[in-house]
């Protein structure tokens, strides 16, 4: 499965097509009436691998979300004239002079809960072990404050592209105000009003130099290091137990109160011939910006190291009815497009009505997720420990997996003839098309007569997977739709 590391895309301007494989593909997109410009750019957009991430900082009410709904060209984010009314990170795809990144607004600080210092922290310290490059954004009428200064040293430790934004200068009497963030010590400080527009083009030239091209992989071979697996799930379900009983010692503390892993643990271990980077997280609690300060720290790490991982193993308690978090821990692994696999712990404490009622709650609850492998175990035990890493490289080999793009065509043939899209309003939309611009995930671009609605593609999904597999990974499809003739000059 490791031949495949270099084919998602991150070196190769066509996306995971090869030179030959793109020129025949483009020929036929041309047969069809598509503009090819517009057939490249879907290519890049869903080949591209991860676009580099770019993160907005600074202390409440500074103007983060009005420089981001600046930055994005609409209002996205709310804003509103009190500090902290951005209550989670959110994360959306911006473009400037022709280049695409994620822009990353951060917020939910509840300074009653934590204290404005702890929490601006917390939250600065994920966003920026997560990006390339980081907007830190200082409100110049006030001037760097205590707050700030604690951000910086973050900054500096982290070792990022940092582009410092002097927020709300307004005009020509403001800029003696941005001069003075000089004393931040990094670096020219950009002369910005989010609000009206004014210096933001000049500023996101900047943070254009500072992102990289594409990000650098953090995970797997492609740097020689081993895979990394990230154990998450909710407290106390066991994730330290499991990583003890796959490493045969005690490498972490394990106590019957929840929430006693508060960093992450990363631990090599040797598995069937093959070193392993387990990462074993703190549990994630339900509402991350109301907890106490150290789980509020555990829930930013855990998250960051998903991020992080190319196989995230879901435990889940199986003596227990699966919860809202358990689902919400799947959602961000689907999310964040890692290979997946669920462990259900604690199996042999079952009797046989609750295996009953576990696989109907499964069926219902995980339906996002049926195509993960899962193992029934025990920490406490061992039980079935063994099928762990087969089921952990049938999930990457799955991620990994890439479809010729002949093989495809011929396979959407087939689904075209055997099961047309719906008439709707007297015409039939019909796939003419499509190709594997990426993997890890598996990231797929169809091209269409017209729009395809959301059942028909879960249905065209579903036969990918069973034609092929894709055991383990979440699949990308998106659209393109072929404009009429004549539309474009």
């Amino acid at each position: 499965m490791n031949d495949q590391i270099h084919s998602d895309g991150s070196d190769h301007e066509h996306g995971a097509l090869g030179d030959a494989e793109y020129a025949e593909f483009m020929e036929l997109a041309a047969q069809e009436g598509f503009d090819l410009e517009d057939v490249e750019g879907a290519i890049g957009e869903a080949g591209h691998g991860p676009l580099p991430v770019l993160a907005v900082v600074g202390r409440p009410n500074v103007g983060k979300s009005t420089l981001v709904n600046r930055i994005l060209g609409r209002r996205e984010a709310v804003v509103q004239d009190k500090p902290g009314v951005t209550r989670d990170r959110v994360t959306y795809e911006a473009e400037w002079a022709g280049r695409r990144f994620k822009l990353v607004d951060t917020g939910g600080w509840e300074q009653d809960v934590l204290g404005l210092d702890a929490s601006v922290a917390a939250q600065a310290e994920y966003a920026i072990s997560t990006a390339d490059a980081v907007v830190f954004v200082v409100d110049a009428t006030v001037g760097a404050t205590d707050t700030d200064e604690a951000v910086v040293k973050l900054l500096r430790r982290a070792k990022k592209p940092v582009v410092l934004c002097a927020n709300k200068v307004d005009g020509q009497s403001g800029e003696a105000d941005a001069t003075a963030l000089w004393s931040l010590g990094l670096g020219q400080p950009h002369p910005v009003s989010s609000l009206h527009g004014r210096g933001t083009g000049d500023m996101l030239d900047a943070v254009l130099e500072a992102l990289p091209e594409a990000p650098a992989q953090t995970f797997g071979n492609a740097l020689g290091g081993p895979r990394r697996i990230a154990l998450i799930g909710r407290p106390n379900v066991g994730k330290s137990s499991l990583l003890n009983k796959v490493a045969n010692e005690d490498r972490v503390v394990v106590n019957e109160l929840a929430g006693t892993t508060r960093d992450p643990v990363d631990e090599l271990i040797e598995l069937g011939g093959i070193t392993w980077k387990f990462i074993d997280t703190a549990g994630i609690r339900r509402k991350v910006h109301l907890q106490e300060g150290a789980d509020y720290y555990a829930s930013l790490r855990t998250a960051a190291a998903v991020e992080k991982a190319e196989v995230a193993v879901i435990l889940i308690d199986s003596s227990e009815s699966i919860s809202v978090q358990d689902q919400r821990i799947v959602t961000m692994a689907v999310e964040a497009g890692r290979a997946i696999v669920l462990a259900f712990n604690k199996w042999d404490t079952l009797d046989e009505e609750r295996r009953y009622y576990l696989e109907r709650e499964i069926e219902t609850e995980l339906a996002q997720v049926s195509w993960a492998p899962r193992v029934n175990v025990s920490a406490v035990t061992g039980r079935h420990m063994e099928k762990l890493v087969p089921a952990i490289e049938t999930a990457i080999e799955g991620w990994e997996t890439r479809i010729p793009t002949g093989r495809l065509n011929a396979f959407l043939g087939e689904i075209v003839a055997s099961h047309p899209h719906p008439v709707r309003g007297g015409k039939q939309p019909r796939i003419l098309f499509g190709t594997q611009a990426g993997t890890k995930p598996p990231r797929f671009v169809l091209f269409s007569s017209g729009f395809l609605e959301h059942g028909y593609r879960r249905f065209v999904e579903r036969r990918l997977r069973e034609e092929f597999g894709f055991e383990g990974t979440p699949i990308h499809i998106s659209v393109r739709v072929r404009e009429k003739r004549g539309r474009k000059k």
